[in-house]
């Protein structure tokens, strides 16, 4: 049950990303609906057919499909109340990344991969969906781009988690705080301004 509620909300922060970008390229219903449809289960879907879990999650599981649905439905009604779309998009695509990247790692763990292959699961699932939602709306995904630490982020946090669960402290509270240090370490990394190295120097004019 505790899984299946962080997937749920991960797939209502991504969809909901999904929306606002949709929205700010001024797409019609239906392709806001595209793009929040694989925003929300892009990075899933690759990582079910990467360990061969098929039919894949949402196919399975038809909730998933009705929770982008309202999530979509909702976040069109109240997106021109909201006076920092660009900051609120940020948000929910930091906390997306977070519970996405952790339900990968305990994909991972349950089809008994290596650490390494469970962070680098976790990093798929949660960085893909947005690879898929950035390409469509042709802009360089996130992931790609110097200026941002997102995929990092993921690793970062994946690491946390396989340190934590060899402390004497609950399984739970490990996988929360790796979450927290996904979303933490994202904000921060924004706020300060800290980035990885350009290896391509100052551009010039």
């Amino acid at each position: 049950m505790f899984y299946f509620l962080i997937d749920i909300l991960g797939t209502i922060a991504f969809a909901i990303s999904g929306v606002l970008v949709a929205m700010d390229k001024k797409l019609d219903l239906f392709g806001i609906f595209i793009i929040s449809f694989v925003t929300a289960v892009g990075g899933g879907t690759l990582r079910d057919m990467l360990i061969g879990n098929t039919p894949v999650l949402w196919m399975r599981e038809p909730v998933y499909i009705t929770v982008i649905a309202v999530a979509v439905v909702f976040s069109v009604i109240f997106a021109r109340h909201l006076k920092h779309l660009r900051r609120t998009l940020f948000l929910f695509d930091t906390i997306g990344i977070g519970l996405f990247t952790m339900l990968g790692i305990e994909k991972g763990l349950t089809a008994n991969l290596l650490p390494v292959m469970c962070i680098a699961l976790g990093t798929i699932t949660a960085c893909f969906g947005g690879v898929i939602r950035d390409m469509l709306c042709n802009e360089i995904p996130v992931i790609f781009r110097t200026k941002e630490i997102y995929a990092t982020a993921c690793i970062l946090g994946g690491t946390s988690y396989f340190i934590l669960v060899l402390l004497p402290i609950d399984g739970a509270y490990a996988y929360v705080a790796a979450i927290l240090i996904i979303i933490i370490t994202r904000l921060l990394a924004v706020k300060l301004g800290i980035a990885l190295p350009n290896i391509y120097g100052k551009t010039e004019g």
